[in-house]
This record gives structure tokens, sequence and C-alpha cells, in this order.
């Protein structure tokens, strides 16, 4: 599994170094890249250092969306809830 470049905080806590856009930068070189067995499509999940990685499966070398585990849940609970339904 990868991992990030941290900072520590006054908490003393490692925080990932920011990229421009305001979110983590998380290192998921090596991630172990899961895919559901149920539907159609190529999006990718992986996890790494606590966040949550999102991609095309086919494009291996494409951007990556990072989710922290609370937009995740949002995300996930919202397109369960038909959220992103188009129809």
């Amino acid at each position: 599994m990868g991992s990030s470049s941290g900072t520590n905080t006054e908490s003393g806590v490692a925080q990932p170094e920011l990229a421009p856009n305001g979110k983590p930068k998380v290192d998921f070189t090596g991630a172990e890249w899961l895919c559901s067995s149920q539907g159609v499509g190529d999006v990718q999940i992986a996890f790494v250092d606590g966040y949550i990685g999102m991609r095309d499966g086919r494009q291996d070398d494409g951007p990556v969306l990072v989710f922290t585990p609370g937009e995740w849940r949002a995300f996930v609970l919202g397109a369960r809830d038909g959220e992103f339904d188009l129809t």
C-alpha cells in the first residue's frame, strides 16, 4: 500500500500534505484497487492511509478522486438514496 507524506500539527498527529484544491495528497502507488462484482462499470476504489481513492479502471494512470471517510460515507449514502440517479 502507498503512503502519504505528512506534516505534524500542534496535536502531534501527522496530516497529509494538501494539493492546490485543498484535498490531501495521498500516494496511491502500489495500492490495491478494488472493483464491484455487481453491475457494469470500471470504477475502482482503494483505501490508503485512512482515505478512499476512486478512479476510472480503464485509466490506471489517470486522476484519482480522494475522499475523507466522512465524504465517502456521504457519497455512498447519497448513492443508495438515489441522489445521483439521472432519471
